[in-house]
């Protein structure tokens, strides 16, 4: 029985799994976005996100904490020098799980796991200076098209003039 086994041990042993969600989890630091089965997906949030929370406080400790659970310097570095800075504010909820649909060999379900705060689609801040460059192109194109309509509307009052 299975009374008070809460976490999904995704069809394998203990030594196994651990190292599994131990590779999932640097790839997904280090590159911001993975691409795995939605299963894996919910797995690697339940071990991710308290690393992720740990590395808010830089200390020695939490450094060999989260170093014990990943087992890679880079992915290390990598969370507490810059993923640690962007949710500092965040008071959880550091990833996002997207279903992309089936896989075609076995029909398993899909997705794509990213971190939240590096995604330009959903950011604010991006939109925001994309918006203050194509105000600056519209205000130059309307000075243009004004002082050009002005001067079409005089050369042909001044043809008619001297003819």
């Amino acid at each position: 029985m299975r009374h008070n086994k809460k976490f999904n041990h995704l069809g394998r042993k203990s030594a196994h799994r651990n190292a599994m969600l131990s590779n999932m989890a640097s790839s997904l630091i280090l590159n911001k976005r993975i691409i795995t089965t939605v299963a894996k997906a919910k797995a690697l949030r339940i071990y991710v996100e308290p690393m992720i929370t740990r590395s808010k406080d830089d200390s020695t400790v939490s450094r060999r904490t989260v170093f014990a659970m990943l087992q890679n310097k880079e992915a290390v570095t990598e969370l507490f020098r810059e993923i640690s800075q962007k949710v500092a504010e965040r008071p959880g909820g550091y990833t996002r799980i997207i279903k992309l649909g089936t896989r075609l060999g076995d029909s398993a379900e899909m997705c794509m796991m990213e971190l939240v705060d590096y995604n330009e689609i959903y950011t604010g801040s991006d939109k925001k200076a994309a918006k203050a460059v194509k105000a600056t192109r519209r205000r130059g194109t309307k000075k243009k098209t004004e002082t050009q309509a002005a001067e079409t509307v005089e050369t042909p009052a001044e043809e008619n003039k001297a003819e």
